[in-house]
């Protein structure tokens, strides 16, 4: 499929990260962060659209997508956080918009809270942030990685389309799905699932909860209402640990709400975006 590439490549402390810029130079600047186990791929129509009005920034995280996978890779939260800081220095982007989905979330996070990356707002859609986090099949691949890695290839794709599928509410459409679980199914994506999964540690979150209290950007958090990955119980968590966040639960959406809601997703994106030009 190629409706959606990445066309440019950052060398990263963590391998090659293939990203993409849409929209126009010196409009005000977006940048969209993925989670596990997906890929910008899910931001596409939002970036799509923001980009008529927004200078968008989409990047594939080391280890996802298009971008670099390989043996020893450091794929975890604190490797995402450090090099989505070296993004942000080699974009020239000190201030940016910026809308974060699932670990993407915890990414953008860290990154602000350790890092010294400064936003102008960050929307948070669905975010992993509160303890305890990860799906109860999640924690199970996380704690048998090497049994669930020696798995055949064609089981191996079933147990990761199983997977993915469990992350929408209403479901979602065959190609989407498909090119979702792709990059998971070859050689080299076989291992960086189960890679993945076995570095992303519910420390890394634990490192920065306590300090949500200090944080004074503006903050949107989005949750579907229907999310089973997440549960929205942790939406009003963040909402009260984050000091004035607005609140936004979208009816009808899983945890992929990117996908099940887009049209509900991206108008809270613009009101909120709108709102801080």
């Amino acid at each position: 499929m190629t409706d959606w590439t990445l066309d440019r490549t950052f060398t990263s402390s963590a391998g090659d990260v293939r990203w993409a810029r849409l929209g126009e130079p010196g409009a005000p600047p977006v940048v969209l962060l993925h989670g596990t186990p997906f890929s910008s791929y899910v931001w596409r129509g939002a970036a799509r659209a923001l980009a008529r009005r927004y200078d968008v920034h989409v990047w594939d995280m080391p280890g996802y997508g298009a971008s670099a996978k390989f043996a020893g890779q450091d794929v975890s939260l604190a490797s995402q956080g450090r090099v989505f800081t070296e993004l942000l220095d080699h974009w020239g982007l000190s201030e940016p918009l910026v809308a974060a989905h699932d670990f993407g979330g915890a990414v953008a996070l860290r990154a602000h809270l350790l890092h010294g990356a400064r936003y102008r707002g960050l929307a948070l859609a669905d975010p992993v942030a509160l303890a305890p986090w990860g799906s109860p099949a999640y924690r199970l691949l996380g704690e048998h990685a090497e049994v669930f890695a020696a798995l055949p290839p064609a089981l191996h794709r079933a147990l990761v389309r199983e997977y993915v599928s469990s992350a929408s509410s209403p479901g979602l459409r065959p190609e989407v799905l498909d090119r979702l679980v792709e990059p998971w199914c070859g050689d080299e994506g076989r291992p960086a699932f189960h890679r993945q999964i076995a570095q992303n540690d519910q420390r890394f979150t634990d490192e920065i909860q306590h300090r949500y209290d200090s944080i004074r950007v503006p903050v949107l958090i989005c949750w579907g209402a229907d999310d089973t990955w997440i549960p929205v119980v942790k939406a009003h968590e963040l909402h009260a640990a984050v000091p004035g966040s607005r609140l936004r639960i979208v009816v009808g959406a899983g945890h992929l709400v990117q996908e099940d809601t887009p049209s509900e997703l991206l108008g809270e994106l613009l009101e909120f975006f709108h709102g801080l030009e």
